[in-house]
């Protein structure tokens, strides 16, 4: 084997190092305010987190990973279709926040709270 060959290697190896290192420095300089916003989306102040618009494509991008990616059912029928269901928006609402069968509830892990009438609108809406 010609020793050059292994130079490009070493070189991203070197890449790959320094930039983990820069990223970690990175990291420990935002450590402080990533520790002061707490877990319920306020920080220690008190003071409400800015929560973005809903945005239904992001929203769908939380169902696709079980309901498909046309939300028309997957995981083996084990997650029905969001197109077209016959659930009522207060179903939808209380299945987001308290699961159903493999769903687990998805407030406020994937779901903000203030966001949930929205994302059952968006799944009545879907045909």
């Amino acid at each position: 084997m010609n020793k050059n060959a292994v130079i490009p290697y070493i070189l991203i190896f070197s890449l790959g190092i320094g930039l983990i290192f820069f990223m970690s420095i990175y990291g420990l300089g935002q450590k402080e305010e990533i520790a002061s916003q707490g877990e319920d989306g306020k920080t220690e102040e008190g003071t409400d987190v800015d929560v973005a618009d809903f945005d239904a494509e992001v929203a769908q991008g939380k169902c696709i990973g079980c309901h498909g990616g046309d939300l028309t059912g997957g995981m083996g029928g084990a997650a029905p279709s969001l197109i077209g269901t016959s659930l009522s928006k207060d179903d939808i609402v209380d299945i987001l926040n308290n699961g159903l069968g493999a769903m687990p509830a998805q407030v406020p892990n994937a779901i903000p709270a203030e966001h949930v009438d929205e994302m059952a609108e968006y799944i009545l809406s879907l045909k």
